[in-house]
């Protein structure tokens, strides 16, 4: 088992950052293709970035590109999703989560087996 905590989250202004953290325990993180959702108030959870086991390859929504940047620490256990240019449509609760098949990274949350509890991050104009 994988036990996942965000932390970061808070209310910024538009045009501001945050920096949200994963950290895991349980198993090591360096098996797993990690992956960050956001679930805006009353929407589905939505894809917002994805990175390789290594570190090597990541993925982004379109509607983050440019602005947000997932990185991972192996050694801490923790990956990361730094999130700039902060527009009011940011705003949601953001999770991380692990997939066990490191092969790919991928969008779909279908695809990952364990989930944190959420990180509110609201933008205000």
């Amino acid at each position: 088992q994988v036990q996942l905590v965000e932390s970061g989250g808070g209310l910024v202004q538009a045009g501001g950052s945050l920096r949200l953290s994963c950290a895991a325990s349980g198993r090591t993180l360096s098996r797993y293709a990690m992956g960050w959702f956001r679930q805006p108030p009353g929407k589905e959870r939505e894809f917002v970035a994805a990175i390789s086991w290594s570190g090597g390859s990541t993925y982004y929504a379109d509607s983050v590109k440019g602005r947000f940047t997932i990185s991972r620490d192996n050694a801490k256990n923790t990956v990361y999703l730094q999130m700039n240019s902060l527009k009011p449509e940011d705003t949601a609760v953001y999770f991380c989560a692990a997939d066990i098949d490191s092969r790919f990274i991928r969008s779909t949350a279908g695809a990952y087996d364990y989930w944190g509890q959420g990180t509110q991050v609201t933008v205000s104009s």
